[in-house]
């Protein structure tokens, strides 16, 4: 629509300065010509070129200045050049971009008024397509507007919805999670280090009754108490270390466990290790490496590759961790590689990872040029 005002506006002023050379009126067709041009130019600047996203939003008044500005000029250009009448085609999406519904229509039925009486003045009898052509076509181009403008709507309500229910779907999620891992760990509790507390209480306090009358006995008592506390502080140890992955239990290091893992038999994975590598908090091993099982996971459902590379860098202040593949890959987003589409719970839950621990999650993929995935991890300076 910006290109056909150009156009139109072009074409006017052209054809003024090939029938009407050298008149007296021409220096100021030219000024409002081009003063109309910086005047349309300026509507992205005053919020007036985008979208009636909310028809109850309260237009600000520079908006409304600025659209008398552009219809007064285009009057007074009407009037010393009837040419210029064809150049309302455009103002008339320009007005009903900018006004409310009704205002709008008015001043569009103004405008084809005008037009009319222009085109009429140019010609030199009369014809009934000049009377009949503006009115058709402001009607068809406000009924085109006001259409798409209803679409748009009805598209934006949609995806308000979509976007309310995906959230409360996830928060439910989370919320059914949290409860099942509450459950599971209240139950272990229960079954285990309950049990050994409760057992230590009863044969401290017989102990405590048989100490003075029967002193061996109140002994064993307490040992049998030392020993359930002993096994009570194996079982803790094992619901902490069962918390965190056990492909790093026994002290083994992240790089380790990357080597380790595997995408399936028909991807052959790889693994890099770069940089001098830096000991990590447990919490960072954790993440990185879920988040390495969780990528491996995407490329044997969702790409077709037959290879993957995990590559870990320790580069001084943060630790990366790459997860490439020779897939399929896919179209990616237009806010850019880190809106890439989260298909399932495994993107979320790489993010929500990342970003507990202050780091960031990139995606960037081609179709037909595989998938990478790094997660950048920042590390506190050594003391």
């Amino acid at each position: 629509m910006h290109a056909a005002f150009f156009l139109l506006l072009g074409a006017s002023v052209a054809r003024f300065l090939l029938r009407h050379p050298g008149e007296p009126r021409t220096p100021w067709v030219l000024a409002l010509s081009i003063a109309l041009a910086l005047l349309y130019v300026l509507g992205p600047a005053v919020g007036a070129s985008g979208p009636a996203a909310g028809r109850a939003v309260r237009r600000p008044p520079r908006r409304l200045v600025w659209l008398g500005l552009v219809v007064a000029t285009w009057v007074v250009l009407v009037v010393l050049a009837p040419s210029f009448a064809w150049c309302a085609v455009p103002l008339f999406f320009t007005a009903l971009r900018t006004l409310p519904p009704r205002a709008a229509i008015v001043l569009v039925a103004l405008l084809t008024v005008f037009v009319v009486i222009a085109q009429l003045q140019l010609a030199t009898a009369f014809d009934p397509n000049l009377l009949l052509a503006p009115p058709a076509v402001a009607a068809l181009a406000t009924a085109v507007f006001v259409h798409m403008e209803r679409q748009a709507q009805a598209q934006r309500t949609l995806i308000d919805d979509l976007i309310r229910t995906r959230r409360e779907l996830a928060a439910t999620e989370r919320r059914e999670g949290t409860l099942a891992e509450r459950q599971r760990l209240s139950m272990e509790i229960h079954d285990t280090l309950a049990q050994h507390l409760s057992s230590q209480q009863m044969l401290l306090q017989a102990a405590d009754r048989t100490w003075d009358c029967d002193p061996g006995t109140a002994r064993t008592h307490v040992r049998t108490a030392t020993d359930i506390a002993a096994r009570g502080l194996a079982e803790a140890r094992r619901l902490v270390h069962d918390l965190a992955p056990p492909e790093l239990a026994g002290g083994a290091g992240l790089a380790q466990a990357l080597r380790t893992l595997d995408a399936g038999p028909d991807i052959a994975v790889r693994f890099h290790l770069e940089g001098a590598p830096a000991p990590l908090p447990d919490r960072v091993q954790s993440a990185l490496l879920r988040i390495a099982q969780g990528a491996l996971a995407n490329v044997r459902e969702h790409s077709g590759a037959r290879t993957a590379a995990l590559t870990l860098s320790f580069l001084g202040d943060q630790v990366v961790l790459d997860v490439a593949d020779d897939g399929h890959g896919f179209t990616e987003p237009r806010d850019g590689p880190a809106a890439a589409p989260d298909r399932g719970h495994g993107l979320p839950a790489m993010r929500a990872r990342v970003r507990q621990l202050g780091g960031t999650l990139t995606i960037e993929s081609t179709p037909g040029e595989g998938t990478v995935l790094s997660a950048a991890i920042p590390l506190e300076p050594a003391p």
